[in-house]
Parts: structure tokens; sequence; C-alpha cells
């Protein structure tokens, strides 16, 4: 069976602030490894109002604070942002506290928009050295040569899986060169999702850390007890898709009866573009568009982004994909 595994949005809401955000970040991840999932990511976003994981590593923490065996890790760290020294002792320090839990997504984008960036006081085109930054971070996280030049102290040999993100044909051959697992970011950029994952399988090179090739892909799901309710919970999404269409900085909105009443059709147009690996509706609906993805796709694990408003409904949505992917007689 295809491995499940969640994107945890930290959706600030309406609702919810960024504190409370966090909090229920930490209790689906309790929530998900009792329903079977496999790992839990947070992804790096700047300068977002709706979004509470700009730190990263310190929302991993929490999650993996709150957890026992579930996987947590960064889907993903914006490689060009940071200096791969620092990143290693981050997450080496999480790989310390918690042992073979820890994965480290690496994405080229920098997660943010250009005022962010300066702020950021990066270098310019730092993205232009990801390969070779990618590179040096595995090596601060490999056991210590005879005659170090310098220790990431405490990542020194904990070998902390490294994923390349991904949402076009450079991840995906980047990944193979690397011998790298894959993880295509479907859920908000489709369009090159299968011509990635050919490129991946066909030009994985193996390596000390993976023998064959691995890929995940993002799929957006969201289950409820019947397929009107999920189509009205989706709602929520399709509104913080169509306000970035729209270029507006809104937080996360509750579910609305009409969503054509919402978005102008050029923000439709652009959500409907964005969204087209989505999965709405009941358990038996959910199963059917996920095996049906699987079938077309291949992938190794599916990567569920459940973006609902009110939190006992996502881990309702969350458990109830859990339960269609596991009862045959749906």
């Amino acid at each position: 069976m295809t491995t499940l595994s969640l994107l945890e949005l930290v959706r600030v809401t309406t609702a919810a602030d960024a504190g409370t955000a966090i909090n229920h970040a930490r209790d689906l991840g309790h929530h998900a490894e009792q329903w079977g999932y496999q790992r839990i990511w947070v992804a790096e976003h700047h300068n977002m109002p709706g979004i509470a994981s700009a730190a990263t590593a310190l929302v991993v923490a929490h999650i993996a604070g709150g957890t026992q065996s579930i996987r947590v890790g960064a889907g993903g760290i914006m490689l060009p942002n940071h200096a791969p020294y620092i990143i290693a002792e981050q997450f080496g320090t999480l790989a310390q506290l918690y042992p073979g839990r820890i994965d480290l997504g690496l994405g080229r984008a920098p997660g943010t928009d250009p005022v962010a960036i300066r702020a950021m006081h990066r270098p310019a085109h730092a993205s232009e050295q990801f390969p070779q930054d990618i590179l040096e971070l595995q090596s601060y996280l490999a056991p210590a040569s005879e005659s170090p030049a310098i220790l990431a102290v405490p990542a020194t040999g904990t070998e902390v899986p490294l994923w390349i993100l991904g949402s076009s044909m450079y991840g995906a051959s980047l990944a193979a060169e690397l011998g790298l697992p894959y993880a295509f970011a479907s859920h908000f950029a489709p369009e090159m999702l299968l011509p990635a994952l050919q490129l991946y399988r066909s030009k994985f090179r193996p390596s000390k850390q993976l023998a064959e090739p691995y890929a995940m892909a993002g799929i957006n799901v969201i289950a409820a007890d019947t397929d009107a309710e999920a189509t009205r919970l989706a709602t929520t999404q399709q509104m913080s898709f169509a306000d970035l269409a729209g270029g507006r900085q809104r937080l996360s909105q509750p579910p609305i009866d009409d969503i054509e009443s919402y978005w102008s059709p050029r923000e439709k147009a652009t959500a409907e573009r964005m969204l087209a690996r989505s999965v709405i509706g009941a358990p038996a609906t959910v199963r059917q568009g996920l095996q049906s993805f699987i079938k077309e796709t291949g992938v190794d694990e599916l990567m569920i982004v459940s973006d609902v408003y009110d939190h006992q409904a996502r881990l309702r949505s969350v458990e109830l994909i859990a339960q269609a992917m596991q009862n045959d007689e749906l």
C-alpha cells in the first residue's frame, strides 16, 4: 500500500492566531501517528500573515516533542535563504533530540517575496548555488573525517535524510543526479508532475542514502462524511488560492456555501489550475480518487494537504483519509 504522509500548512485563521496554529500542528501530528501516517512536514514561508511556519526548525521541534513515532520534518527548508552550516546545526540538533525521526526536505525557491529576500541579507543569486549548498550541507551531516576542517556540532554523523523538493524538471534532474528521494509539489503546481517523475526515475543514480528512486507527490485531499460537506469545506482552500491570484493577504477564511460569489473568473481559472490535483468527498470518493492518482503516477508516497478551516473538522478529514485507504470494503 502506498505510504500516506501529511504536509501541515500551519494556517493562521480568522479564529486561530499563530500560537494556536502551531499548537494545532502539534495536535495534528499526535493524531496522525495514531492513524498510521508515516510523516508530517511543515514548509518555510516568510512575510505571509496566514502561515506561521517561518521558523521551520522550531515548528518541527514543537511537533516532534508532542509525538512519539511519526517522522517530522521540513517540506521544505528553502536553502538559498540560509547558510548550509546553520541548517546542519539546526537539523542535527533535532536529530539528536528525536533520533530516527527527522527529515530535511530542501527547496530552491525563496518561499517569499523580494522584500523579505532583501530582509534576509542573503547573497544575490543564492539559488544558483543550490546543488553545491546541498553537498555542503550533506558533508556537515556525515561522519567526521580524520582531519575535519569544521564540525557542525551536534550534526556530525547524524546523516539526517535529505529530500529534494520541486515543481519542475530541475528538481527532478538534481534529485536523480544526487541519488536522493524526490517530492513533487503537485498540490499547487501540478503541470509538470508526470514528466518530472519520469525524468527522475530514468536518470536516477544510486547513492549512499538511497539505492532506488523514491518519489512522493503532494495532493490536496479534503474528506467529510458526505461529498456535499467535503465540497463546502474545500471552499476555504479555494478562497486562499483566489486571494493568492488576486494579490490579497488574508487569513484563512471559514467555508462558504457559494464559492462562485467569492472569486473572479480570472481568480477561479488560476485557482482551479493550481488545485487541479485535488480529491474532495466522502471516504469512498476519496479512496477512488487517490487510487486513480497512485495508478497514474506510480508514486511511493502521498503527501496529503488537508486544508480545512476548523481544527476538529480537519482532524476528521485526516482520519477519514487514512480510513479510506485502509478499508477494502469502501
